[in-house]
């Protein structure tokens, strides 16, 4: 019985992945607009900063909508089809969950954050106009 409900969510997400990805596509908001001085030092922030994320997550694609509005360019890693991201994650944060923001520290610490509010939050917090 376990595995023919497995098997039935994993169908269901076949199906529901290209839908959700076409409608983020879709409804991304525009990035804001920054002068180029202060786009430089955003970009300089953000190399401090990495996603961890899964493609089809909504969790992950609203934090994904923020970055695009906020235009941040943080890279984003892709915790559930790359092995040394999601060993990085699990090792670092402590738990495969995403997504997760991970925050470079001048020290050289890491700091793991996780929970979409809290990332939009931060991010809104940290690069907001």
């Amino acid at each position: 019985m376990r595995v023919l409900i497995r098997s039935f969510f994993r169908v269901v997400r076949l199906i529901l992945t290209p839908f959700m990805l076409i409608a983020e596509k879709l409804s991304t908001p525009a990035p804001i607009k920054r002068q180029p001085e202060a786009q430089a030092e955003v970009d300089a922030a953000c190399q401090q900063l990495a996603l961890y994320q899964f493609a089809a997550c909504p969790f992950c694609i609203k934090v994904r909508k923020e970055i695009a509005r906020l235009a941040l360019p943080i890279e984003k890693r892709d915790a559930q089809h790359n092995t040394a991201f999601k060993a990085e994650l699990e090792a670092g944060g402590g738990r495969v969950k995403v997504p997760c923001l991970r925050i470079e520290q001048v020290q050289g610490e890491a700091t793991w954050l996780y929970e979409s509010n809290d990332i939009i939050a931060y991010l809104q917090q940290r690069f907001a106009a």
